[in-house]
């Protein structure tokens, strides 16, 4: 019964605050299934496998040595480059993007069930990259990967990028290059608003708390419970069905994620302030250097425009009602 009542749950959540019923079927469960699309408004394409390049462009040379990786220096990057190295060259003689996305994340990474095409703040930013290096019409390959799974993807080549609401840290950096920061998040704890947990503090003693495996939330809770149990979930909007069915008390997860939460649900809320420091990242092999200046370079014209900027377009459609105030997005810190 609780199978059956799990998956009816998935299948239709409350509408949300804009009166868009979200998909939760398709959100909640991440398929390994390619998707093509050839620009925002083009056909899309189920099934079909990504062609290999023909050759490999030479090895670029390496990137300047960096400084230790600390909290402080942890979202410096390399410094923004048009030039086509070796990955660079590697997508364009295949001619697309293949890229790690979310389609679970309502208003970040989300399938859009008027459309059937995915949408949202990542999204965008997503087609301003593949515009760049490919041209107007370009051809991306969306892949859906779960959080603990965006580090493999990219060690492997399985995609050439994830844009994911991923943060930058040095634990990841020790594994993944990151461009510069395009958001600023911090954790936070969702409840029920009739709940009498307050914040990420001993009010969640005795508590079930959920947070998607390999995700900083988990980290958190792992060096400091607060007397709660752990519990762990492939992707986040799982933690909004377990709260739903009653098998866990709160969700820690970055409260830009969990605004798109509370906008699904309005029974629950944000409790507390932020109480960390999640820059999120466009997330890169550590080989791949001139991919990571070329996408720096994206996001250098991409915040360019002051209000009337992309990011601030994308913001305006996407965030600014559940994350009201932001005026801009962060500014980019170089290690060379």
């Amino acid at each position: 019964m609780r199978a059956r009542a799990l998956r009816n749950l998935r299948a239709v959540l409350a509408p949300v605050a804009s009166g868009m019923c979200v998909m939760a079927a398709a959100a909640a469960v991440l398929v390994p299934a390619l998707v093509h699309e050839t620009g925002p408004a083009g056909p899309v394409r189920h099934g079909a496998s990504a062609p290999a390049a023909p050759h490999r462009a030479p090895r670029p040379a390496a990137a300047p040595a960096a400084a230790k990786c600390t909290a402080q220096n942890a979202a410096e990057s390399l410094r923004p480059s048009s030039d086509d190295g070796a990955a660079v060259s590697r997508i364009k003689e295949k001619g697309q993007l293949v890229v790690g996305v979310d389609q679970n994340t309502y208003r970040w990474g989300y399938r859009d069930p008027a459309t059937g095409k995915l949408a949202g703040f990542d999204i965008d930013l997503v087609w301003a990259i593949a515009r760049d290096i490919l041209g107007p019409d370009p051809d991306v390959v969306f892949k859906a990967v779960p959080t603990a799974q965006r580090v493999p993807a990219l060690q492997r080549h399985t995609v050439d990028m994830v844009v994911r609401t991923m943060t930058i840290n040095c634990a990841r950096k020790a594994q993944v290059a990151f461009s510069t920061a395009y958001f600023q998040a911090g954790q936070q704890v969702l409840a029920p608003k009739a709940s009498k947990i307050k914040a990420f503090d001993d009010s969640l003693r005795g508590k079930r708390v959920c947070t998607a495996a390999g995700s900083t939330g988990e980290s958190e809770l792992r060096a400091q419970r607060h007397g709660a149990s752990v519990l762990t979930v492939p992707n986040q909007l799982d933690c909004l069905v377990r709260l739903q069915l009653g098998e866990a008390d709160a969700v820690l997860t970055d409260n830009a994620l969990a605004a798109a939460q509370a906008a699904q649900d309005p029974t629950v809320e944000l409790k507390g302030r932020p109480f960390t420091d999640e820059p999120y990242g466009v997330a890169m092999n550590q080989d791949d250097t001139d991919l990571v200046r070329r996408v720096n370079k994206v996001l250098d014209d991409y915040r360019d425009g002051g209000d009337d900027s992309s990011w601030m377009r994308s913001y305006r459609k996407w965030l600014r009602a559940d994350l009201p105030g932001i005026s801009g997005p962060p500014s980019p810190e170089y290690s060379d």
